[in-house]
């Protein structure tokens, strides 16, 4: 039986939801890698919608799930409605729409919250021992979720980034955008990606030994 691979999205964009490259290589990894993808996204407005052709917040309103079937080719699922026990590891691709959507780490910094539903699947995971693997911003979630747990996390090299991070109870760890950190205690994997860049074909790298890393937690 295929592993079974949860993939938390947030929407359908660099700028307000998934980072659209991040979430392909996911999921490319992940079937390379002779798994099944879950994808699933929190069934909610998002913060806002920006224009990606010129960068300025436009008057409408998106959902994050709606949103994100664009990337899920239409196979996805409300994140309400998965347990920890529908899958067998859990990865979140960045992009803005995770500190924007799945938390409100883009506007509140140390001080975030974390969407209830995504809180409830990670807490499950962790406990349950399941490994989750987190790509570029999309650690602040983890640090927010588990700092109790003090995870070791990376997003690259940010400093200010790292710090609201470590406030939330992480510890840093800067990596380059080819390779990966690995908390071996609260089986965690997560990666720069975008947050170093600089392309698509670096970005790649630090992906696939993340997806490879993960499945090669699954017990």
């Amino acid at each position: 039986m295929k592993k079974k691979i949860g993939v938390l999205l947030s929407g359908c964009g660099v700028y307000d939801g998934s980072e659209i490259h991040e979430a392909v290589l996911t999921l490319l990894a992940i079937d390379r890698g002779g798994a099944e993808a879950l994808c699933m996204a929190p069934d909610i407005d998002q913060m806002h919608v920006i224009n990606h052709l010129t960068g300025q917040a436009a008057d409408e309103t998106r959902n994050v799930l709606v949103e994100s079937a664009r990337i899920a080719r239409g196979q996805i699922k409300d994140v309400a409605t998965v347990k920890a026990a529908d899958i067998d590891a859990l990865i979140l691709p960045g992009g803005f729409g995770a500190a924007k959507n799945l938390s409100d780490f883009a506007v509140k910094g140390d001080k975030s919250q974390t969407h209830l539903q995504v809180k409830r699947l990670l807490s499950e995971m962790h406990t349950a021992g399941k490994p989750i693997g987190a790509i570029c911003i999309a650690p602040a979630v983890l640090a927010q979720v588990l700092g109790a747990k003090q995870p070791a996390l990376t997003i690259g090299n940010d400093v200010g980034t790292a710090a609201a991070l470590e406030a939330m109870g992480a510890s840093h760890v800067t990596c380059t955008v080819d390779t990966v950190h690995v908390d071996k205690a609260n089986r965690l994997v997560t990666t720069p990606a975008y947050m170093l860049g600089p392309g698509i074909k670096e970005v790649a790298v630090g992906i696939g030994k993340l997806v490879d890393q993960v499945l090669a937690m699954i017990n």
